[in-house]
């Protein structure tokens, strides 16, 4: 059995470690292809955004400040690094944080609160 933490941050299926979890670039894959695992219910929320957020925050006002405070570039070169640095990062830890929390989900078995009548 797979590591369903390597998988998740792998874009992989956290049942099986084979499957594809996204189709598209952030869509869940309603079934593994691999193994037949139901990834319908599966919902990482907001929480990959926040974690992104606070990370890559961090990241880049430390090195705009670290920047500003040593070298003195003009404010046209801190935006020209820092404002794709921070889209670069964001869209590429984006993937692999919510294949974390779904692999999270998976391996504590959590599952959608059921609101039945």
């Amino acid at each position: 059995m797979a590591n369903p933490y390597l998988a998740g941050a792998a874009s992989r299926c956290p049942n099986c470690g084979e499957g594809p979890l996204f189709q598209g670039f952030l869509t869940v894959i309603p079934r593994c292809d691999a193994c037949g695992y139901d990834l319908a219910k599966a919902d990482s929320g907001d929480g990959p955004a926040v974690f992104i957020i606070l990370i890559v925050g961090f990241v880049i006002t430390f090195g705009a400040l670290f920047t500003e405070f040593t070298v003195h570039p003009p404010i046209w070169i801190n935006l020209l690094i820092w404002i794709p640095g921070a889209l670069i990062l964001s869209l590429g830890l984006l993937r692999p944080f919510k294949g974390l929390m779904l692999a999270a989900q998976f391996s504590n078995q959590a599952s959608e609160a059921r609101h039945d009548d």
